[in-house]
C-alpha cells in the first residue's frame, strides 16, 4: 500500500463487526516502519510528515479505539466524565463523533484518581484519563514512539515493543562476572510522580503533538471529588505515561561515555562495551555495573547533573552499592557470583522475597476459595503457578520449582481436609488424586475436578530453558527484521505455554489449523479444538485436537455446530479457506 497516497484505509463505517483490522493493521504499520526508518537516516522533515499523516488517518483513530474500548484490561474504567464504550454501537459512535476532530484542538480532561495496592503493601496511584483522552494519548504513541525506538538505548528493557524482564537480566547475566563485580543499584525517588515537564517537553520539541501532550502533563487529577493540579510527573495509568517517562530517562549511556564497538565475526555480528560501565535499565529501575568500587562511589557525583535536569534525586534508603560475589536482586531475581570446584560462576535465581511473595499470594487465595470445589481451586491456582513458573524459567530454579510444588501439596492438603472433615484420607485421594492426563509425568498423584477432569498443573513441569537476550538495539519497527521477530515469537510461546500447548503448535508448525495464520504471535487468544467434538464422543487425545484462534473457532462452530454432523473432507476444506479468505479481509 503506498501510504504517501492514501490518507486513510478505510470508508465510512456502517458496521464495527465489519472493519476490515488486518487492512489497517498494515496500514499503521507501515507507516510506523517509515517513521522509524526516516529517524535513523536523521531525515527530521520527513519523520515529522510522516507523524503528521498517521495522526490524521482514521485508521489510527480505529485502532485507538479498539485498543482502548475492546482490547486493554482497563476498558470498563470510565474517567471523570464517567463515559465508557463497551458495545460494538457505542465504539462505532464513539468514532463518528471523534473522526472530523483534530487532536490539536482537543482540550484534556483532568485523570480519575485511584489506589492499587503494592507488593509491599503500599498504595500506588492511578490516574485514568476519559476514554476519549485514552484515545488521542494511544493515536500519539503510535507516531511517536517509533521515533524514539531508534533512539532509545539499547539496555534499555522496560515498556518497549518486544523487549521484556527477561532480556534485562540475560544483559546482567552476561556482563558481570569478569572485570565488571561492583554494582550500583539504584533507585528513583518516586520517578513517575516527579519527572520534570519542561524537560519531557524539550526532548519531544517538534514533534506534530507537542501541545496536547503538554496539556495532558498540566491537566492535573481529581482525588475524592478534588481537583489537583499537576506541577511534575507523568500520571501512572495513561497510555502514553511510560513512552515519555522513558524519553525523560534517556541519556544515562551518553552521561557515562558509554560506547559500543562492532564485532564482526563470519556471519554473527555483535557489539562490545570496553568502557568502565555498563548500564541495565528497566523503566525506573536500573544497575550501573563497575570495574572497581572507587568507580561505582563515583556514581553518586557522576549522576547528579543527570538527575537535577530530569527532576530526579535517588532514594537513598535503596540505593546501595554492592560486590557480585554478595550478589543483588534485580525484577525478582538473585544476580550473583558463586564459587564451584571449576572456578568461579555468575548464577541467576529467583529471589528470596519473590518465592516468599509467590507462596504468601497462592495460600491466600486458597484460603480465599474455603468452603469452595476443588475446580474453583484448580481454576484459580493454574494460571498463579504456572504464570510464576514461566517468569522464572529462563534461571537456575529447579530447586525452587520443587520446593514450591512441596508448598502448593500443603496448600492442596488443608484446602480437601477443610472441604471433607468427615472422610478419610483414603476417601479423598481416591476421589482427587488421579494420574497426569496428558501423560508428560508418571505422576498418579495429580490434583483432579471428578466432574471436568481439569487437572492442577505441576510447577516443575515447566522446562529451565535459558532466555535468549534481543540483539543491541534490534526493533519490530525494522522492517529487515521481520523473520528475526517471528523467530522470537516462536521462543516465546513455548517458554509461555504448558507441554501439551507446545507439542500441538509445533505438530502444528505454530500455525492456526482453520486459518493457516502464526498462533505464536500474541495478537489473539486461542482455543482447543477438536476434531470430533465433545458432545459426540471425541476425546481428550492429541490425534484429536487443535489449536485455533479464538474468532476462528467460533467461525467454525457457526458453520459446524458441534452437536450435528462432523464435517466430510471436501466440507472441511471448503469452511477453511472461507475462515482463511475471512482472516485474510480482516473480518474476523
Amino acid at each position: 500500500m503506498n501510504t504517501s497516497i492514501k490518507k486513510s484505509a478505510l470508508p465510512d463505517i456502517t458496521d464495527w463487526n465489519s472493519i476490515n483490522w488486518l487492512k489497517i493493521s498494515q496500514y499503521v504499520e507501515k507507516l510506523q516502519q517509515r517513521i522509524y526508518h526516516a529517524e535513523r537516516l536523521g531525515m527530521v522533515r520527513k519523520v515529522r510528515d510522516l507523524q503528521r499523516l498517521l495522526m490524521k488517518s482514521r485508521a489510527a483513530l480505529l485502532l485507538s479505539i479498539r485498543r482502548v474500548t475492546q482490547i486493554n484490561k482497563g476498558k470498563r474504567t470510565a474517567g471523570v466524565d464517567g463515559h465508557k464504550a463497551l458495545t460494538p454501537y457505542e465504539r462505532s459512535k464513539l468514532y463518528n463523533k471523534m473522526k472530523d476532530m483534530n487532536i490539536k484542538c482537543h482540550k484534556p480532561k483532568p485523570a480519575y484518581r485511584t489506589y492499587i495496592k503494592k507488593k509491599n503493601g503500599k498504595l500506588r496511584p492511578l490516574g485514568i484519563p476519559t476514554i476519549k483522552d485514552r484515545v488521542y494519548q494511544n493515536i500519539a504513541k503510535l507516531a511517536l514512539e517509533p521515533q524514539w525506538e531508534a533512539k532509545f538505548e539499547p539496555t534499555s528493557y522496560g515498556f518497549r515493543p518486544k523487549r521484556n524482564c527477561h532480556d534485562a537480566i540475560e544483559r546482567i547475566h552476561t556482563t558481570v562476572g569478569n572485570k565488571k563485580v561492583w554494582i550500583f543499584e539504584g533507585d528513583f525517588k518516586g520517578c513517575f510522580d516527579n519527572l520534570n515537564h519542561d524537560y519531557i517537553l524539550e526532548q519531544i520539541k517538534g514533534f506534530p503533538a507537542f501541545n496536547i501532550i503538554a496539556k495532558w502533563l498540566k491537566a492535573g487529577f481529581v482525588d475524592n471529588d478534588v481537583f489537583h493540579e499537576a506541577e511534575d510527573g507523568t500520571p501512572q495509568g495513561g497510555i502514553i505515561s511510560p513512552l515519555l517517562a522513558n524519553i525523560a530517562l534517556h541519556g544515562l549511556e551518553n552521561l557515562l561515555n558509554i560506547e559500543y564497538q562492532k564485532d564482526q565475526r563470519k556471519s554473527k555480528t555483535s557489539y562490545r562495551n570496553r568502557t568502565k560501565y555498563a548500564v541495565t535499565k528497566y523503566a525506573d529501575d536500573f544497575v550501573i555495573m563497575c570495574e572497581s568500587e572507587e568507580d561505582a562511589n563515583d556514581l553518586y557525583n557522576k549522576l547528579k547533573p543527570y538527575l537535577e535536569t530530569r527532576g530526579l534525586e535517588l532514594a537513598m534508603d535503596k540505593t546501595k552499592i554492592t560486590h557480585i560475589e554478595e550478589g543483588f536482586d534485580f525484577l525478582g531475581f538473585n544476580i550473583r557470583k558463586y564459587k564451584t570446584h571449576n572456578g568461579s560462576k555468575v548464577l541467576t535465581k529467583p529471589s528470596k522475597d519473590s518465592i516468599k511473595n509467590a507462596k504468601r499470594k497462592i495460600s491466600e487465595k486458597a484460603r480465599q476459595l474455603y468452603g469452595g470445589n476443588v475446580q474453583k481451586l484448580i481454576g484459580t491456582l493454574n494460571p498463579i503457578t504456572l504464570g510464576t513458573a514461566n517468569y522464572w524459567s529462563p534461571t537456575v530454579a529447579k530447586e525452587v520449582f520443587s520446593k514450591m510444588d512441596a508448598h502448593i501439596w500443603k496448600v492442596q492438603y488443608k484446602f480437601l481436609r477443610r472441604l471433607h472433615p468427615k472422610k478419610s484420607w483414603q476417601w479423598i485421594s481416591q476421589k482427587y488424586f488421579k494420574p497426569d492426563k496428558t501423560g508428560q509425568s508418571k505422576n498418579n498423584w495429580i490434583l483432579t475436578d471428578p466432574i471436568t477432569n481439569n487437572q492442577l498443573k505441576k510447577v516443575s513441569w515447566i522446562p529451565i530453558v535459558r532466555h535468549v537476550q534481543i540483539k543491541h538495539d534490534y526493533s519490530p519497527f525494522n522492517k529487515n527484521l521481520k523473520d528475526y521477530f517471528e523467530k522470537r515469537d516462536i521462543k516465546e510461546f513455548d517458554r509461555n505455554n504448558v507441554a501439551y500447548r507446545q507439542k500441538l503448535a509445533k505438530k502444528q508448525k505454530y500455525r492456526c489449523s482453520l486459518c493457516s495464520k502464526s498462533i505464536a504471535d500474541r495478537t489473539e487468544g486461542l482455543e482447543m479444538h477438536h476434531k470430533i467434538p465433545r458432545v459426540q464422543g471425541g476425546s481428550n487425545e492429541y490425534k484429536n485436537i487443535e489449536l485455533v484462534h479464538n474468532s476462528c473457532h467460533l467461525e467454525y462452530h457457526k458453520v459446524f455446530p458441534a452437536r450435528e454432523n462432523i464435517p466430510n473432507n471436501a466440507q472441511l476444506r471448503s469452511v477453511m479457506n472461507y475462515i482463511k479468505r475471512k482472516k485474510i479481509t480482516g473480518l474476523i
